[in-house]
């Protein structure tokens, strides 16, 4: 996302909860703050129509977070 970000593409990541702390120690390192959407977890074993669900309930962040620019 960084080397995106430098190429002035909009990107958003991704991430359950649990890997909130790693995210913030990573952030923090490279000095950079992507925009992030948080999502429960875990995912691995949701079902197709529960992963569509929890999509669909986060699809207007993903879109905003990078319709930003």
């Amino acid at each position: 996302m960084f080397d995106l970000d430098k190429r002035g593409l909009p990107g958003v990541m991704i991430a359950t909860e649990a890997f909130r702390d790693a995210a913030k120690a990573q952030v923090k390192q490279l000095g950079f703050e992507p925009a992030i959407v948080w999502i429960p977890h875990p995912v691995q074993n949701r079902t197709d129509d529960e992963l569509r669900q929890l999509v669909d309930s986060v699809y207007d962040d993903i879109v905003g977070a990078i319709s930003v620019n």
